[in-house]
């Protein structure tokens, strides 16, 4: 393909995937009230724990309830259409491949979706804790009106940060694949790593809280472990 025909071919692959997130923002803005419902979830577990909380939120502008909508529907559009999204990369990527090069892309991408997922489910999960250390902290004289559109900023944050950092051990693998990291070498960095990995995690988590941090920091250095088995595995 010439210079042109990869333009074309990009601009086609690019315009589908917006279709995609178009399509998943409409239907998230539809179930609206549902997908509030779950993100909201965490703040009524712990509203149902402490009588100074409320578990509705503080609107203060007559503006807010439909912004808070359309950032619910923005953010859960990237969710729904992310499978199309991910294919018309794979689409785009694929005839540049060798078979070999193939076999391993599909492994990459699935990888990369599942871990996101596992990423986006463990925020989801730790989220709890998350807002029983930031609301407590202040002690038990505040009464707790969450702003939605911040409140909704946090969880997404964490969500995506977990989402992230859960990729890590793609990023290890590729790098041995390609030889640019060995296996001996990542045992021999065992310990710069676990000391890294903690750093990473005190600063990429939004809540700051250790309950987070050791949320992120345990399973990133678990996939790292698990690194040098498979790349190990994949030498032989």
């Amino acid at each position: 393909m010439t210079l042109v025909e990869h333009l074309a071919e990009l601009r086609r692959r690019l315009f589908i995937a917006l279709v995609a997130i178009a399509v998943g923002a409409v239907l998230a803005f539809i179930a609206y009230n549902r997908i509030l419902a779950v993100l909201r979830e965490p703040l009524c577990d712990f509203a149902r724990r402490h009588e100074n909380t409320s578990c509705r939120f503080l609107v203060t502008s007559p503006l807010d309830p439909f912004a808070i909508r359309l950032q619910i529907a923005t953010y859960a559009g990237f969710v729904i259409a992310s499978p199309v999204v991910f294919w018309q990369l794979w689409r785009f990527v694929a005839p540049g491949l060798h078979a070999h090069e193939k076999r391993y892309a599909v492994s990459f991408i699935i990888s990369s979706i599942v871990l996101f997922a596992a990423g986006a489910s463990l925020a989801y999960i730790t989220a709890p804790k998350a807002l029983d250390f930031l609301l407590q902290i202040g002690g038990s004289q505040l009464d707790v009106r969450l702003n939605p559109t911040r409140y909704l900023t946090l969880i997404t944050l964490m969500i995506v940060a977990f989402g992230v950092s859960f990729e890590f051990p793609v990023f290890l693998v590729f790098l041995l694949l390609v030889g640019a990291l060995s296996t001996r070498s990542l045992r021999r960095w065992r310990r710069y790593a676990a000391v890294g990995i903690t750093i990473f995690a005190a600063v990429i988590t939004p809540s700051q809280d250790p309950y987070t941090m050791l949320g992120m920091a345990v399973p990133m250095y678990l996939f790292y472990e698990a690194s040098i088995l498979i790349g190990r595995a994949l030498r032989r």
